[in-house]
């Protein structure tokens, strides 16, 4: 799946799991490692953790090489790297602590 079907797809997914405040940056040109991230917020540990798993799940059903998942086992901020498109899924005091958007924007 190419990065212009990847990203839409991984959006999709993380709606239907009623992830919140879904952002998208585009960090070419920024970042070696990706060409977008995908920031979103879950209600709580517990959801975080249920976002990671759905969208990991949803990508490897559609024969996409995940590189890692890191952060399901406390739940507070986990990571999905899929190449071209990283999502980082966080309980809101943790986003508000790192502020990625910010960081990433050059803000």
């Amino acid at each position: 799946m190419q990065t212009e079907q990847l990203l839409p797809f991984v959006i999709e997914q993380l709606e239907d799991i009623k992830a919140r405040d879904i952002v998208t940056l585009d960090v070419r040109g920024k970042a070696s490692f990706t060409d977008y991230m995908v920031i979103c917020s879950g209600n709580s540990s517990r959801h975080v953790k249920s976002i990671a798993e759905h969208v990991g799940l949803e990508v490897k059903k559609k024969d996409i090489n995940i590189l890692g998942i890191e952060g399901t086992d406390v739940g507070e901020w986990a990571l999905l790297d899929l190449s071209d498109v990283v999502v980082h899924v966080m309980t809101d005091d943790i986003r508000d602590l790192y502020q990625l958007e910010k960081l990433w924007a050059g803000e």
